[in-house]
């Protein structure tokens, strides 16, 4: 099985205020900068066969906090894993767009959303190239790989959403916190979503081990089940009869922020 980490950016000064999108020059703020060495500490035991990042600054900067703890690790930039292409709401305030009607097509059935203007990309187009893109470095890395793709908000939740089998319109019950951690295991059969907006939690669970707890090599067949009857949880968040993963959810719920919005 491969495991990806789907990590969001830290803050910038524009989050939650503007739909920043492709707008250069846009880098972390303090906090977005603490946000991204604590998560750089917070991953440090794991190993990672490669950390993958959209072309844009803010994720830029949080891959190299990442980065920075491993001897300087090469960031790999991934176009397809880049921000959704918002077209001229661009760099509009998210009060703003909030009034517009297509903001409630964006909120209820983003699959039928086409962002307005030159270069608007619609969200099917977005979840397309960037599911693309996981599935063809799952395929690149090998079933034993672990790493680490630096994203977006709505390129995260469309990701979860497919590793869920659930229709796009779905997606924006899901949460992505700036610097959550979002961990989805793909075996042969299904992906299995390991974490979902996890902000404070350890990794013990998926470093790899040789002794058939957590994250063991080799075991890619016996993975693909899912825990009939919930599952004992075992040690290392896997169960013990079939290796299925448990879902360690994040505290959403506290994050501050407007749950289900498009935020950049």
């Amino acid at each position: 099985m491969t495991t990806v980490l789907l990590v969001r950016h830290g803050l910038t000064a524009t989050t939650g205020h503007v739909l920043t999108g492709w707008t250069p020059g846009i880098p972390l703020d303090d906090r977005g900068q603490a946000q991204a060495a604590a998560l750089a500490a917070r991953l440090a035991p794991l190993p990672l066969d490669a950390i993958v990042s959209s072309p844009l600054e803010r994720c830029q900067q949080t891959a190299a906090a990442i980065a920075a703890t491993r001897d300087g690790q090469q960031i790999i930039t991934e176009d397809r894993v880049g921000e959704c292409h918002y077209g001229d709401w661009t760099g509009k305030p998210l009060k703003k767009l909030a009034q517009e009607q297509l903001w409630r097509v964006v909120q209820a059935h983003p699959s039928a959303v086409t962002f307005p203007g030159p270069g608007g990309e619609s969200m099917p187009d977005m979840q397309h190239r960037a599911v693309a893109a996981v599935r063809e470095w799952n395929a690149r890395l090998g079933q034993d790989a672990t790493y680490l793709i630096c994203s977006h908000g709505d390129v995260i939740k469309a990701i979860v959403a497919d590793s869920l089998g659930l229709h796009l319109d779905q997606c924006q019950r899901i949460q992505a916190d700036p610097c959550s951690l979002t961990v989805i295991r793909y075996t042969p059969l299904r992906p299995f979503l390991v974490r979902m907006n996890d902000r404070g939690g350890g990794v013990d669970d998926l470093v790899p081990r040789a002794d058939g707890h957590g994250h063991a090599r080799g075991r890619a067949k016996a993975s693909s089940d899912g825990a009939v009857g919930g599952g004992s949880g075992g040690e290392h968040g896997t169960d013990p009869v079939n290796g299925a993963t448990s879902i360690q959810a994040g505290a959403a719920a506290s994050s501050g922020q407007q749950p289900a919005d498009t935020r950049g």
